[in-house]
């Protein structure tokens, strides 16, 4: 019978000290990935109250009632591909929680419609760095074809060297304008008259 002789430096503490280290190793990713799936839920984002009026345009989209049946869920668009990179955005997205606690009253459906075109913008801006990768999970823009004779073509040539999110925002949520357009001063007077506001009263709250 041959014998297998373990190399001096592998003592049994060494080799239990390597399988507990594995076991450790494994247990942890098993960990992230669950921490992963279950904080990438919807019913998760929306235990705040502030998210859930984030969400109610969402129901109504074709991202929550497509005509495939193919449902996209918070996690699917905000959060990134991989266990490590989904982990580290939702690092991250613990800013979000810390102004949820700590800033202004977003489950006040006036304050989160007043601060909503910030949240929009930095949303874009997300997408935009990383080449609207969650997008392309489902999107394949070579087998877009729609509706239109000339979808193909614009997505080969006008589109080309474009990321989704610049042409294709205000699908899912409220529609906030694209920030080279946007002004402070028409959203508050939309806000005001939407929440039946006086003239004035959206700039002093955002002065709080």
């Amino acid at each position: 019978m041959i014998k297998i002789r373990m190399p001096l430096f592998i003592t049994r503490h060494v080799l239990l000290a390597l399988i507990l280290g594995g076991v450790a190793g494994i247990g942890f990713m098993v960990f992230l990935t669950e921490f992963d799936h279950f904080t990438s839920t919807e019913a998760f984002c929306t235990n705040c109250h502030s998210m859930e009026l984030v969400a109610e345009p969402y129901r109504e989209s074709a991202h929550f009632r497509p005509a495939s049946g193919v449902r996209a869920s918070c996690g699917d668009c905000h959060v990134s591909e991989g266990v490590f990179a989904a982990t580290w955005d939702h690092f991250i997205g613990g800013k979000d929680l810390y102004n949820q606690i700590f800033g202004p009253d977003y489950d006040d459906p006036v304050i989160a419609k007043l601060h909503m075109p910030e949240a929009a913008f930095s949303a874009r801006e997300w997408f935009k760095k990383r080449n609207s990768a969650t997008c392309k999970r489902c999107h394949v823009k070579e087998a877009i074809f729609g509706t239109r004779p000339d979808t193909v073509e614009i997505h080969k040539q006008d589109a080309k060297d474009k990321s989704c999110i610049e042409c294709h925002y205000n699908l899912v949520h409220a529609k906030v304008p694209a920030e080279s357009v946007f002004k402070r001063d028409e959203w508050n007077r939309m806000v005001e008259q939407e929440f039946g506001l006086k003239r004035g009263a959206a700039d002093k709250l955002l002065e709080k």
